[in-house]
């Protein structure tokens, strides 16, 4: 097997703003593998909160690369990725390298699953048991912004077809987040709304604000409160009138095993958790404990976020549209635009270039060498 990647820019179609900062574009960094004529691909975006980079990105997914070419096929790299320890994608001796990012780890088992599925003919989610493609409807995010843009924008994808909206919180003053939840609320009265402060609210204030948002008809909130302090997030959300669902504080298996049962959900993303496999070991983690599975994403093309839609059937909550933030998708065949997201029946995962990509800059790494080419008009980062 070899692999190369290419970086592309993924500009957002506005801007969005969150409690901690705001996001108009991403790196997103395609990594292919190759074997006998067929190819599969995976996904990673750069992400500041994460400290990841493209330089970043580019460095571990370039060492995975190396590594994926000591396997026979992918089959038995994909098995020795999922037979890994302890849910450690990052074992000695796997595909992935040791201390590679989870995001990284993501891609990698992302790009394998689509080899191996095309080389079964078979989509990702038959791979993993399920029979029937999976279909859900996906939340549709709205950033911290006026309450008449929140409303504007709450009309139009109502209009579409969305019935979930999640609206961003963690404005400097509280009141502008029930003004946008209001908004949100009157110009689409009948979808169900999630919201998302980041940990923009303090814990004195969070009791409260839980009260107000739960007699505007919010049906969950996400990580209400800062990060860092898991006990008191249980603690929030043992008094809370409304679910609460664990994000940043809930990063991986460990972090699932300690709040299973004393939140509400997880948000799940295959970005932060390492992957598809390691996604369902919390989600086999935390069946029947009372805490749900949210499956959530950054923004990214169709390709990053189509490993997550074979998963959906699993899910109570779908947040799976960091593709439609973009102002171009460089993939599909996930869907989305009328508020579902849809994993299909084509095999692997299922996606494919919507164009000729735009002139991105490619590495091939093979054997332990590397080579670059350099298109005319590339993407440099």
């Amino acid at each position: 097997m070899k692999a190369c990647r290419r970086t592309v820019g993924l500009r957002l179609a506005e801007p969005l703003r969150i409690s901690r900062s705001t996001t108009t574009a991403r790196d997103a960094v395609r990594l292919t593998i190759e074997h006998q004529g067929l190819h599969g691909h995976g996904e990673t975006v750069t992400s500041v909160y994460y400290g990841l980079d493209t330089a970043a990105v580019t460095h571990w997914l370039d060492r995975c690369g190396r590594g994926l070419a000591r396997f026979p096929d992918p089959e038995t790299a994909l098995e020795t990725l999922s037979g890994q320890a302890s849910g450690d994608l990052s074992g000695t001796g796997g595909p992935v390298v040791p201390g590679s990012p989870p995001a990284v780890a993501a891609a990698v088992e992302s790009a394998l699953l689509d080899l191996v599925g095309k080389r079964a003919g078979a989509p990702v989610h038959r791979l993993l048991g399920t029979a029937t493609a999976p279909a859900a409807a996906t939340a549709r995010t709205i950033g911290i912004s006026s309450p008449h843009h929140a409303g504007a924008l709450a009309a139009r994808l109502a209009g579409e077809g969305f019935t979930v909206i999640k609206v961003k919180a963690g404005s400097p003053d509280p009141e502008d987040d029930v003004a946008r939840v209001r908004a949100v609320r009157a110009a689409a009265p009948h979808v169900r709304l999630l919201l998302d402060p980041n940990g923009g609210w303090s814990s004195a204030a969070a009791p409260a604000l839980l009260g107000r948002f739960a007699e505007l008809g919010v049906e969950a909130v996400e990580q209400p409160v800062a990060p860092g302090d898991p006990e008191a997030l249980a603690r929030l959300a043992a008094r809370s009138p409304l679910p609460v669902i664990a994000d940043e504080d809930a990063v991986g298996i460990e972090d699932a095993r300690r709040l299973a049962g004393r939140v509400h959900g997880i948000n799940v993303k295959l970005a932060k958790c390492g992957g598809v496999s390691a996604a369902l070991r919390i989600a086999a983690l935390i069946a029947g404990s009372g805490t749900g599975l949210m499956l959530g994403c950054l923004t990214a093309s169709s390709l990053g976020i189509a490993p997550a839609v074979h998963l959906a059937d699993r899910a109570r909550w779908t947040d799976l549209d960091g593709h439609l933030l973009l102002a171009h998708d460089p993939w599909t065949g996930i869907g989305g635009t009328d508020g579902t997201v849809r994993a299909g029946s084509r095999p692997g995962l299922g996606v494919r270039p919507r164009t000729l990509f735009d002139a991105p800059r490619s590495h091939i790494v093979a054997g332990g060498t590397s080579r670059a080419r350099s298109n005319a008009g590339e993407v440099r980062s």
